[in-house]
């Protein structure tokens, strides 16, 4: 069963065509890899499904029933099958609520904050105490109860009482999941969970990545093309703004023009010392989305 989708999706800045046209689902039970060169629209496409970008042409809908009010009414399919809920125009927060969040390329945690005080707030954020600011915190013990589990999830629950700042680039990175783990979202984004990842952390963060798509629907953008074909269940190719490629890795990996566009030859293990496979880093030209 799909849980997002969208429909001639487009996005234009100027004479831009950043998101070309892009029909696109994601099945409850799937990680899908999001891959291209720099430029390619992959974070244009994923501001426009969380709500950070409005779209020129198009719609993004959402399984009814992920979550909380969006301003527009579940409807259900004739047959008892899964209605949509059109979060086109809605902004961040109201798709956050119906069940669809994201982690960053660049960290994005609070960091004078605790560990455990960064997934709290994430989860009274999208709980039903998220306005009532002048309350002890210890009495919101059900989502310090939910942020415990998320760290020990992720790995930091011995860093709970720790400032976030005091985390390596890798644990921040974790910690960056977990905030996106608060209040158990449908679809989980996660946007270059590994740039900046030292070697010694990237298995962490690859198991923690197959661990969260045991129980949530996952799309990723990542450039270590080993990582990308050994943990993704589909992967889809954008060039330009279009989808150029759409399958199981194996045969995007084959694919003449996924070949062209962007992994260039590429072969399993082919990585360099940062981890990036070679040809792929060419393509993109070495910068950030």
């Amino acid at each position: 069963m799909s849980v997002l989708r969208t429909a001639g999706l487009t996005k234009r800045f100027g004479g831009l065509t950043a998101v070309d046209d892009v029909d696109f689902e994601l099945a409850e039970d799937e990680l899908c890899s999001l891959i291209g060169p720099n430029g390619a629209g992959k974070t244009t496409f994923f501001d426009l499904l969380t709500g950070a970008l409005e779209p020129t042409a198009g719609t993004v809908e959402l399984a009814a029933g992920g979550g909380g009010e969006s301003g527009t009414e579940d409807v259900d399919e004739p047959g008892g099958s899964v209605g949509w809920v059109d979060v086109t125009d809605a902004p961040l927060h109201a798709t956050a609520q119906r069940g669809l969040h994201r982690s960053y390329q660049v960290t994005n945690v609070f960091p004078t904050s605790t560990v455990l005080e960064n997934v709290r707030v994430a989860a009274q954020a999208h709980g039903t105490d998220s306005f009532r600011g002048w309350r002890n915190v210890n009495s919101f013990e059900p989502y310090l109860e939910e942020a415990h589990a998320i760290l020990d999830r992720v790995g930091l629950a011995v860093k709970a009482n720790e400032p976030a700042e005091t985390l390596s680039h890798g644990e921040k990175r974790q910690l960056e999941v977990g905030v996106a783990l608060a209040g158990d979202p449908e679809v989980l984004l996660l946007d270059e969970p590994n740039a900046g990842v030292s070697s010694e952390s990237v298995d962490d963060i690859i198991a923690l990545i197959e661990d969260v798509a045991g129980d949530h629907a996952v799309l990723l953008v990542e450039h270590n093309m080993d990582i990308v074909m050994n943990v993704s269940d589909r992967i889809v190719v954008l060039n330009r703004g279009e989808v150029i490629a759409d399958g199981p890795p194996e045969s995007v990996r084959d694919d003449p023009a996924v070949q062209e566009a962007y992994l260039g030859g590429y072969e399993p293990g082919d990585l360099d010392d940062d981890g990036a496979a070679d040809p792929a880093a060419e393509a993109d030209g070495g910068g950030t989305e």
